[in-house]
């Protein structure tokens, strides 16, 4: 079946920052979406903000203080929304904001009040309603197109990746035993893998084929889940440290790869056969 490649994630945000100054290199991306220009933009925990490559540089979109409890100064996911604005879940805040106009963040609930405790991953379904997962709460929250009260939409055991389909199916990754749910429009939950066959997941991405993709970390590679099949570890490349967010963009698998050793990652291409090459840089 046809997939619409979304959901995404969690991206970075960045706080008080210029758009157009050109950053030297990553500190710790956690997750890219892709624009409909190409543009991708990228979830930074130790900028802390969110980054955007275009045309193979690195500038800022959002930069936020460090300051503890500050808007986005703990940002761990990024998505788009259904008129290409982009949504930044943030744990500081635990609260999901949206870009209306260039560092501005709005915050579409009410933050903790509303329930929300650590948002990991963001999807948007067909209608434009904005799904969250939730890792403390261990839920997935529903927000509406326009912002307001944030209705729990299913329960999911330790939530960390999410991406939707294009019957707007929310195929969510688990650090549970049970690693991979499906959740349908009606809130049906489906076990798809249990008995821990991953060691540390981290996000999922759909090739629109019936393909699923998921990071692992700790296992340093990216397992492929065909319809149907089994996981079978598709890339194990030496290069990757600790592979988390993932997104399409061009035909090509995006792995934000971050270094907690060096204070620094990478954004990864993946072609079809697994071949990597940097997003930015040799």
């Amino acid at each position: 079946m046809g997939w619409r490649v979304g959901g995404a994630a969690c991206l970075v945000l960045f706080v008080c920052g210029s758009f157009g100054l050109a950053a030297e290199e990553f500190h710790y991306p956690l997750k890219p979406v892709v624009a409909a220009n190409g543009s991708v933009y990228i979830a930074d925990l130790k900028l802390p903000g969110i980054v955007v490559v275009h045309k193979g540089a690195i500038e800022k979109f959002f930069t936020a203080t460090k300051k503890i409890g500050s808007p986005l100064s703990r940002v761990r996911c990024v998505a788009l929304d259904r008129n290409g604005k982009v949504l930044a879940g943030d744990t500081a805040t635990r609260e999901v904001y949206r870009f209306d106009e260039p560092g501005k963040p709005t915050p579409l609930t009410k933050g903790a009040q509303a329930g929300i405790g650590i948002p990991m991953a963001i999807a948007v379904d067909s209608k434009g309603n904005i799904f969250v997962a939730d890792l403390e709460v261990q839920a997935i929250w529903k927000i509406p197109p326009a912002g307001g009260t944030a209705e729990k939409f299913a329960e999911v055991p330790a939530p960390c990746g999410m991406a939707i389909d294009d019957k707007d199916v929310l195929w969510v990754v688990s650090r549970s035993k049970r690693q991979l749910f499906r959740v349908s429009p009606d809130r049906k939950v489906e076990t798809v893998v249990g008995n821990r066959q991953f060691q540390f997941p981290n996000d999922v991405a759909l090739d629109g084929h019936g393909t699923v993709y998921i990071s692992d970390g700790y296992a340093k590679t990216i397992w492929k889940l065909a319809s149907g099949g089994k996981p079978e570890s598709w890339i194990a490349d030496k290069q990757l440290v600790n592979p988390v967010g993932l997104a399409w963009h061009d035909g090509n698998l995006l792995i934000a790869d971050p270094n907690p050793q060096a204070k620094t990652g990478q954004v990864y291409r993946a072609d079809s056969a697994g071949k990597l090459s940097p997003l930015v840089g040799k």
